[in-house]
Formats: C-alpha cells, structure tokens, sequence
C-alpha cells in the first residue's frame, strides 16, 4: 500500500463504488483534454460516432445504444444539431438520426482523439493492462446491470 492509500479510510481502496468513480473521474479529464480541439465531449462525439456508423437510428435506439435516458439523448442530439452535425428526420412520432456532411467530416478528427485518449492511457497502465482493465470493467458492468434488481 502506498502512502496515499495510508492515508484514506479503507473502504476507499477495497470499494468498487468509489474506486471506479475515482477511475472515472481521471479517464473522464483526459478525455476532456484529448476532445478540447474538437470543441466537444466525449460524450456528444461517441453520440455523433454512434450515429455516422449507424445513419437513420432512431432515438430510442442511440439511448440503447449507449446506455443512457432518453432525456439526456434529446439533449445531446439538441446539441449537435444545433452545431450543424447531426440532423432528425421525422417519421410519425419516431424521429432517425442522420449525420451531416459537417458531421461525417469530423469523425477522422473524433477518431483520432479516441486513438490518442487510449495512448495516454496504455502509455501508463501498459497495453495489456489497459485492454484486459476494460474487458473486466464491461463484463462486470453487463453482469451487474443483468442483476441489478436481484
């Protein structure tokens, strides 16, 4: 144990609750950092992503998708709407999902920061650790999510 880990109480270093908000936190700077020249977040550019790989998802379908409600999606396509790149085409009370030319431009850009976020971090952690920490945290995240109301 270092001295940092001394020094906190030790349901800090043994929880996963706060362990993997401490590990979000730091993840989620660096890709603040990473994203900055884009003039977006990780967020709306995984929205964006989503939707370049996928044109004509519905909305419903991308809050799937990345796992998150509805309202936050409206919010996030709001967003990148108004930035011109991504458009909603209407079909009944369903609305699709369609990148923009300005939108389709961006994903080399998007592409890149992803690429240098996962340098940073491997650079770091190590590759190996860096690719076997992710595989562990999905497989968790799925198994928790399938049992959450256990």
């Amino acid at each position: 144990m270092n001295d940092e880990n001394q020094s906190q109480c030790p349901t800090m270093c043994s929880c996963l609750y706060f362990t993997s908000n401490k590990l979000n936190r730091i993840l989620n700077k660096m890709a603040e950092e990473e994203f900055l020249k884009t003039g977006l977040s990780p967020s709306h550019a995984l929205t964006l992503m989503n939707i370049d790989f996928q044109p004509g998802l519905s909305q419903k379908e991308l809050s799937e998708i990345m796992n998150i409600k509805p309202s936050t999606t409206t919010r996030f396509i709001d967003k990148l709407e108004t930035r011109g790149l991504v458009e909603r085409k209407t079909k009944g009370k369903s609305s699709y999902l369609y990148p923009t030319p300005k939108g389709i431009d961006l994903q080399v850009e998007i592409s890149q920061c992803w690429t240098n976020l996962y340098k940073r971090y491997t650079k770091v952690l190590g590759q190996e650790k860096g690719v076997e920490l992710t595989e562990i945290i999905d497989k968790a995240a799925t198994k928790l999510e399938e049992n959450i109301h256990e």
